[in-house]
């Protein structure tokens, strides 16, 4: 039996097009979001659903993505796994956020400590995400008892966000890029992760 979680990026929406920070405000897709994914799914590049178990972080941009590319499907919402919150700075570019006063104490942080006015700091966005990818690998586990007789893969599959991902990437696989923005893939894409005894021990680009 194989085991893995396909982990696939929300599709285009307006705070991409318009380079704003923003992860906890609640924006739908874009005409052109959806377009690009249905491009992608009849490219073929999304895993297959079969009896697949089927998650997203519970945002709208999420489950719309979800919905492109697999239809009306049962899902569970694994609400930690949202994007990071920038608090009152949703949906400003940097621009106007290099405007505000807190700029410059973002800019000095070196720990991630800092925490975004009103939003998350780096270290409680990590944290965070490890709770959601305990729920979720926790679930998955169950996925891979009910196959273990049977001889089918245990899959699952989740519609997150760049950061969450990224994120996750980076947790699982310390080292193997410079640094956290190389993890996140491009809208609509996303990694396949192979688990062996609970354990992430391999990926490959969606």
């Amino acid at each position: 039996m194989k085991s893995y979680i396909h982990f696939i990026r929300h599709g285009i929406t307006e705070g991409i097009q318009r380079k704003w920070y923003y992860g906890s405000t609640d924006i739908p897709l874009v005409d052109e979001g959806v377009t690009a994914l249905n491009e992608f799914k009849d490219q073929g590049i999304y895993p297959e659903l079969g009896d697949a178990d089927v998650y997203t972080s519970g945002m709208l941009r999420a489950n719309q993505t979800l919905h492109v590319i697999y239809g009306d499907v049962p899902f569970t919402p694994i609400t930690n796994l949202r994007e990071m919150s920038f608090g009152r700075w949703e949906c400003k570019t940097y621009d106007e956020i290099s405007l505000e006063p807190e700029h410059d104490d973002w800019m000095a942080d070196k720990d991630g400590s800092f925490c975004f006015p009103e939003g998350d700091s780096i270290l409680g966005f990590y944290e965070r995400i490890r709770e959601g990818l305990r729920e979720l690998t926790g679930f998955h586990r169950m996925k891979e008892l009910a196959h273990r007789h049977d001889g089918k893969d245990a899959v699952s599959i989740i519609v997150c966000h760049g950061g969450t991902i990224a994120a996750t990437m980076e947790h699982w696989f310390p080292g193997d890029r410079e640094n956290f923005w190389q993890w996140i893939p491009v809208t609509g894409r996303g990694f396949t992760v192979e688990f062996e005894d609970g354990k992430a021990v391999g990926y490959k680009e969606i």
